[in-house]
């Protein structure tokens, strides 16, 4: 008896996210996320799945809706429901706000996905090293 092996899956490409060093200071932005495409259900269980552990379980989302191709109200994360929730386009910019309860909010800034590398870096830059925002 032979036992065939499956090839490899092909690995996703790295999660680009850089996020705002820890403080105790509300900003306006925790950082910023650049997806590589404009798939919501692709592209947010890849970044629920590389945040920080100390978030905790994210049950939320909101997200622009002119910036993704179709926003259901919920989703199956790991086995886990997130909700999803689309505000247009005026109120909440490239942004996608995740909730854990009993953990926090974070807002990140979303870069489009057709970004080229040169405009993507200062984005992602100013948006996780921007000064703290107080009142948020």
């Amino acid at each position: 008896m032979t036992t065939a092996l499956q090839p490899p899956l092909p690995s996703r490409p790295a999660l680009r996210l850089r996020l705002a060093p820890r403080s105790d200071l509300p900003r306006a932005l925790d950082g910023a996320w650049w997806p590589r495409s404009y798939d919501l259900l692709a592209e947010l269980p890849h970044l629920l799945a590389g945040l920080p552990h100390a978030w905790g379980h994210i049950t939320s989302a909101t997200v622009s809706g002119a910036t993704w191709s179709a926003v259901p109200d919920r989703m199956l994360v790991s086995g886990q429901v997130v909700r999803l929730r689309s505000t247009p386009a005026a109120s909440t910019p490239r942004t996608v706000v995740l909730v854990a309860p009993g953990r926090g909010r974070w807002d990140l800034l979303v870069v489009p996905p057709d970004t080229t590398d040169e405009a993507a870096e200062p984005l992602m830059s100013a948006a996780a090293g921007g000064p703290a925002c107080p009142g948020r």
